[in-house]
């Protein structure tokens, strides 16, 4: 029997699946709940399917936590980017969009690329994933606060937006200290972590939202991967005489651009490497967000490499690209 393909479209209240075994292709609808997961379960098994390759879209906590639960009765689980589902659906000339055909095609995508089974987080670096967050969403409120204080009209609700902002201020330095005794108490986060803040630049904010978003950055590819995983990469439409400037694919790890951008422009008066690096780009006529955008790619391509190297960060020995050596001619010229 040929291994059974589960293709899975995850939403907030329900995912729709779509089982491919013995050439029959069957769907259905669970709820987005621990009761639902265990139907799941009990609808593979009426089926005879005891094993599955189930293939899921990246699509944070709601994602992680069934595949954690299809892990844990024995199924391989792969998370894919959405951005290869869907170029796989647009070489398919595929025009339906529905939940139930979106979720045969990540069963199609499943069978015939065969991702890499998904390796789940440690429970230390799940929690530093949900503090690091966290700590994100809580910036977020405190800006919206600080608008509003400096808005007119608020005169009758100063006192209430202050009493925010202090409670909002207290729930950060709670959150700063959860995650710093988190990786003060784990010696392969303490060890990363000051590999990490080693980058002129790379302060304890962004190093630990780096370590609670890419837990595994170490095993990317390379750097280019990594910056694609946090949609750093940059796009470029060129197409005859037609050329338009190119931008950010904005696909990725939302959270790691928002903390990335302040650090970045820190590291373009603070680090030798990347304020020559962005000196070189507005000489080129780049524009001031293009500057930043890749500073904060080249910003994320340097943590890679001290962790994937486990050495510190060294300026002359980053310093830019490598020349190449010079070969002299055989021929000699008189003098």
């Amino acid at each position: 029997m040929a291994l059974a393909i589960l293709g899975i479209d995850m939403g907030k209240r329900e995912f729709h699946c779509a089982l491919s075994a013995d050439d029959v292709v069957r769907s259905k609808a669970f709820s987005n709940s621990k009761t639902g997961f265990s139907q799941l379960h009990r609808w593979l098994h009426n089926r005879g399917i005891e094993h599955v390759h189930a293939c899921l879209e990246a699509t944070g906590g709601w994602s992680e936590e069934l595949a954690a639960d299809l892990q844990e009765h024995g199924h391989t689980v792969s998370i894919v980017n959405p951005v290869a589902i869907k170029a796989f659906g647009q070489s398919e000339l595929s025009r339906t969009k529905t939940d139930k055909a979106d979720a045969a095609l990540i069963a199609r995508f499943c069978a015939a690329m065969r991702p890499e089974p998904w390796e789940p987080p440690s429970p230390v670096e799940q929690r530093l994933q949900q503090l690091a967050r966290r700590r994100i969403a809580l910036d977020d409120m405190r800006t919206q606060e600080k608008n509003r204080l400096e808005g007119p009209g608020n005169g009758a609700v100063v006192g209430s937006i202050e009493a925010t902002l202090d409670f909002l201020d207290q729930q950060v330095a709670e959150i700063d200290a959860q995650m710093r005794e988190l990786i003060d108490e784990d010696p392969t986060l303490r060890g990363r972590r000051d590999l990490l803040e080693s980058i002129p630049g790379v302060g304890e904010r962004l190093a630990t939202t780096i370590l609670g978003e890419l837990p595994n950055i170490h095993e990317f590819r390379s750097g280019k991967a990594v910056a694609a995983f946090a949609g750093l990469c940059p796009r470029e439409f060129r197409s005859g005489t037609s050329v338009s400037a190119s931008w950010l694919s904005r696909r990725g790890n939302l959270h790691l651009r928002k903390v990335l951008y302040m650090p970045a422009v820190v590291a373009m008066r603070c680090n030798p490497i990347l304020k020559a690096f962005a000196l070189r780009l507005r000489a080129s006529g780049k524009r001031g967000k293009q500057v930043v955008a890749a500073v904060m790619r080249r910003l994320l391509v340097l943590a890679y490499g001290v962790v994937k190297s486990g050495r510190p960060f060294d300026v002359k020995a980053s310093h830019g690209p490598r020349r190449r050596p010079i070969t002299r001619s055989r021929r000699t010229v008189s003098a």
